[in-house]
């Protein structure tokens, strides 16, 4: 399974179009077998969904996301985590082992300097 973050640095970004890239972690039998950065290509509607689908994502970790792009990466068949925040690599061994629960909450309100509101 690959598991896409969006993040800044080594942590999980508040929104995932504006982050700096996406690290993308190979999971094989519940362990991380691997981590590859990916810088963002560009937030272009309905681009990053089919860009992380082609690179065999199935699910797609954020601080924030919004409705929009929540339906696009569900239409490819991606899985999305919201309310993640911290350690990219330690949000995703939470993920696997279950303990990582999606807000299943979209943001909003875009602010200029990239955090999302309610």
């Amino acid at each position: 399974m690959k598991i896409a973050v969006a993040t800044d640095g080594r942590s999980v970004s508040m929104h995932f179009g504006h982050c700096e890239g996406f690290t993308i972690f190979n999971v094989e039998e519940n362990k991380i077998v691997s981590a590859n950065f990916i810088e963002n290509p560009g937030h272009r509607p309905g681009f990053l969904p089919e860009f992380l689908k082609a690179k065999g994502v199935e699910c797609i970790i954020s601080g924030g996301m919004g409705s929009s792009a929540i339906d696009l990466f569900n239409s490819y068949g991606i899985d999305v985590i919201t309310g993640a925040s911290g350690d990219a690599e330690d949000v995703v061994k939470r993920y696997i082992d279950g303990t990582l629960i999606s807000t299943d909450s979209a943001c909003e309100k875009h602010e200029h300097a990239g955090h999302c509101e309610d």
